[in-house]
């Protein structure tokens, strides 16, 4: 009996200090944050429940959204998203102010949209201010520890190891293989338009953008490997796909460990992208010299020389190899697909524009494709739509971060762990920053550069901000003037009328339906 009492009473104690525990860190620890923030003036939706925060609210918001657009919103092509994919913080917004928090779960946010303190976070070093690590935990099968989701000594290691791979002058030597590319893409088109008889056809071109994209890419990371880099980047598509099944903004990350068959897809695509590349790595090294016949050496084989003399282990190599191959497949491919996928729905809503972009590619470059970064930097209209693509349709949708200690915004405190996330379309649509009629699409605003086109520079991010800029932007621009000036040399195109403008948010914002084009030869 004396026993039986111990036992029962060290259970009560066991399970009494696991109770606290879970207290501390679910309720305890987060409402100390947002005590903090609520001391100085800083407000927003109470948490509707213990264990979800506001996600029931955002989850209803969201619902009554869809509901309310049951048809296609041929006027929302030229505004921002964010009423449309995240409905729940516009309204919040208008109810709160630009400065607000909220809470998932146990994670404290602090939804930031004034430029004033968008301006002091740019100014922090990744040690201080880092990636979030709920989305370092989400992510993690797509990213690893690569250098879009790392902080601190980690990050800043890769990024001198990676950055001199996307310097100018590493970049202008890919313009022959994007072009190349694209006359593959350009050719089909024009075979389509030739078998319907009738002078134009109707062409999907988000997919073949895509496909372009994966196949540059490819070219640039594996050279004469390319096949096989193919073949990885159409798994991590799949494995992005897998993902993108759950909304990771209201989601709970720690639901990954679970045996569902979102997560049992998600584990088999990790470990075949991994094997993949280590057995691609494991060719290149058996080989006497890089299997790149180009003229520069391909991103791989400089990752691997840059590998082997940066880490000691085995295995600390190959983490860095198969997490920064996935990290560039995202940031090289997928969002430029989707930027190039944008600025042909605007063109194709916008004839007087597409008209004066194809008018200066002629002119620039006759009737041969771009052969010189010279001519690229001729395309002062194209640039113009480019940029203003950016803006009204940044593929990505969020700057978020992590205060990884106490620190200052201006005279506000945030306490360490409290997450913070700046909406980029709210901020690229802001009418005090870019004037009255900031959600039309209007290339000239950028005539005389991002200084120019609005009152505040550091509103306009689309490619991140601070220290955290992409690396990858170069790359980016370039293949998108080289891309688009080659399809408006050849093709006039419109907007389908089964085309259904509705964005979606898949980790990065595209075409929820597609983006079908009737196209017609120039």
């Amino acid at each position: 009996m004396a026993l039986h009492m111990l036992l029962l009473f060290l259970f009560s104690i066991g399970f009494g200090g696991l109770a606290l525990y879970v207290y501390e860190i679910l309720w305890l620890r987060p409402e100390k944050m947002r005590a903090e923030l609520r001391s100085q003036g800083i407000n927003g939706p109470p948490p509707h429940s213990f264990l979800r925060g506001n996600v029931p609210e955002m989850e209803r918001i969201e619902s009554e959204e869809r509901s309310r657009r049951r048809g296609g919103d041929f006027e929302a092509h030229t505004q921002g998203y964010d009423g449309i994919l995240f409905p729940y913080f516009d309204r919040w917004r208008k109810i709160y102010g630009p400065t607000y928090m909220y809470s998932v779960g146990n994670l404290v946010s602090l939804y930031v949209a004034e430029p004033g303190l968008v301006k002091d976070i740019s100014l922090y070093v990744s040690q201080d201010l880092g990636k979030p690590s709920y989305l370092q935990k989400a992510h993690e099968p797509l990213f690893g520890n690569g250098i879009l989701k790392a902080n601190g000594p980690a990050w800043a290691h890769q990024r001198r190891i990676i950055s001199p791979e996307f310097y100018m002058d590493k970049v202008k030597g890919m313009m022959g293989l994007i072009v190349d590319s694209t006359i593959s893409m350009l050719k089909a088109w024009e075979s389509r338009i030739d078998e319907s008889g009738c002078g134009k056809a109707e062409v999907r071109v988000d997919g073949d953008l895509r496909d372009l994209s994966a196949d540059v890419i490819s070219r640039a990371c594996f050279g004469d490997s390319y096949s096989k880099g193919e073949e990885i980047f159409s798994m991590l598509a799949e494995l992005k796909k897998a993902m993108s099944k759950q909304s990771l903004i209201v989601g709970i990350p720690d639901l990954r460990f679970l045996p569902t068959k979102k997560n049992r897809e998600t584990w088999r695509l990790v470990k075949e992208i991994r094997w993949s590349v280590l057995s691609m790595v494991r060719e290149r090294r058996g080989s006497s010299s890089s299997s790149s016949s180009s003229s520069w050496s391909d991103l791989l084989q400089s990752l691997l020389s840059s590998a082997d003399v940066n880490y000691g282990s085995p295995s600390e190599t190959d983490r860095f190899l198969v997490d920064n191959c996935k990290n560039i497949y995202f940031a090289g491919h997928e969002t430029t697909a989707v930027t190039a996928t944008w600025a042909m729905m605007l063109l194709a809503s916008h004839p007087d524009w597409q008209a004066k972009a194809r008018a200066e590619v002629i002119r620039v470059c006759g009737d041969r494709p771009p052969d010189h970064h010279h001519m690229l930097r001729k395309m002062k209209t194209l640039t113009m739509v480019i940029q203003e693509t950016l803006r009204l349709y940044s593929p990505s949708a969020f700057v978020a971060r992590e205060a990884l200690r106490d620190l200052k915004l201006g005279e506000l405190r945030v306490p360490k762990g409290v997450n913070i996330l700046i909406p980029i379309s709210t901020m690229h649509c802001d009418k005090d920053v870019w004037g009255p009629d900031a959600d039309a699409f209007d290339p000239a605003r950028f005539a005389r550069g991002v200084s120019g086109a609005c009152r505040l520079p550091h509103a306009y991010m689309p490619f991140g901000t601070g220290t955290r800029t992409c690396l990858g932007q170069n790359l980016a621009m370039v293949e998108l003037k080289v891309v688009l000036s080659m399809v408006l040399s050849r093709f006039n195109f419109s907007l389908s009328p089964s085309y259904w403008h509705s964005p979606a948010f898949k980790l990065t914002v595209e075409t929820e339906f597609g983006l079908p084009l009737t196209m017609t030869k120039v």
